[in-house]
């Protein structure tokens, strides 16, 4: 984003006064690596470049020729070289790493790496130079109030197609209020005693089969939605609720209230950071700020057979339109943004008092009523 650096993870080391221990993918190098490391020193030399680890090493022969490169040409330590090995590598696809949630082998393979690396990096170096670096500065900690309102319950899908969920986020509906009650979208056959619900991102077109499949549990989502169910979707949630998702040659049904099919497509159709304005018609106590947020999908919505009001106009970034992210119907709102709760965005808050509002009055609070049109 800068071409100064301002952002980067030197940035950073130079701001906290941190060593660097740079890891550098070995494959094809040989003496090549000198004039790479020397770069690194030479280019900012406020970075402390405390040491480097060798990765994808060839074999035992390849590692002492890179070594004694090294040592020959920089005053760099070697404090670790880890051998290519496909049992350590991490499966990635269209939007990256293959999430944890769906991978049933991924404590195996944390395990397995591990227990590679403890053989093969000076473990005890690294803490070393770890401990070099500058104590921190003390700052004032500022806890999360807690409310001492009702609590209410907000379901949050929790599965194979569904696990893209900031902690902290998580953590600030529970300080607002609510109890995290997770589902399943995969098994369950009903929603759970819930006042509220929270589909937040993934990859529900890896999993659109077994979606489909589910169809009592789409039915009772689009039921409670259609009853005035608070409900917030983020990027994969917001394609979970649309009539199908199409991938490739595949297409299956979702949830149906949104009335639109999400279409996968081969490169990104909005990447990278975005900027919102809150629109008159945001639902949860509409502020008109201004919010950063991120997107990163390969879908987009097509044959939207209804008009909607939207809670975000987009400054920066695709979000569902173009101009528009934060489709609303009813008191859903679904968006490709995913946002964070922050000082200057407290979205939790916001709506966990929406759903309490909701709650206490017994009737649905909805503040705009669209027509979906016939789905």
């Amino acid at each position: 984003m800068d071409l100064h650096g301002s952002n980067s993870n030197a940035a950073m080391a130079k701001l906290l006064h941190t060593p660097v221990v740079l890891v550098l993918d070995t494959r094809g190098t040989i003496r090549g690596v000198a004039p790479l490391l020397l770069g690194y020193q030479a280019f900012d030399s406020e970075v402390n470049i405390a040491g480097v680890i060798l990765n994808q090493v060839g074999g035992s022969r390849h590692e002492s020729k890179l070594r004694a490169v090294i040592e020959e040409y920089t005053d760099i330590p070697v404090i670790g070289a880890v051998q290519r090995d496909e049992n350590m590598v991490i499966d990635e696809r269209h939007l990256g790493l293959m999430p944890g949630n769906e991978d049933n082998a991924a404590e195996q393979k944390i395990a397995y790496i591990g227990k590679q690396v403890a053989q093969q990096v000076d473990l005890h170096r690294l803490l070393e130079i770890a401990d070099a670096a500058s104590p921190l500065a003390e700052q004032e900690r500022h806890p999360v109030p807690v409310t001492t309102s009702s609590p209410v319950r907000i379901g949050i899908a929790r599965d194979a197609a569904f696990g893209f969920y900031y902690p902290d986020d998580l953590e600030a509906l529970q300080a607002a209020g609510a109890q995290i009650v997770p589902f399943d979208t995969l098994h369950d056959s009903t929603l759970p005693d819930i006042d509220g619900m929270f589909i937040g991102g993934g990859f529900p077109e890896t999993q659109m089969a077994s979606l489909e499949t589910n169809r009592s549990l789409r039915t009772a989502i689009r039921d409670a939605i259609e009853m005035g169910m608070p409900a917030y979707a983020e990027c994969g949630g917001l394609m979970y609720l649309c009539r199908t998702i199409r991938w490739e040659e595949q297409q299956n049904e979702m949830v149906g209230i949104i009335p639109a099919d999400a279409v996968m497509y081969p490169k990104p159709q909005g990447r990278g950071y975005i900027q919102l304005k809150e629109s008159k018609d945001f639902p949860w106590q509409p502020s008109g700020k201004e919010i950063s947020a991120h997107e990163f999908h390969y879908s987009r919505l097509e044959n939207l057979q209804a008009e909607f009001n939207y809670a975000y106009e987009v400054l920066r970034g695709t979000g569902i339109t173009g101009q528009h992210d934060g489709l609303i119907y009813k008191n859903l709102l679904a968006c490709y943004a995913h946002t964070r709760n922050t000082s200057k965005h407290q979205w939790a808050e916001r709506f966990v008092e929406f759903v309490r509002q909701h709650q206490q009055s017994g009737t649905a609070v909805t503040t705009i009523s669209n027509t979906p049109g016939e789905r």
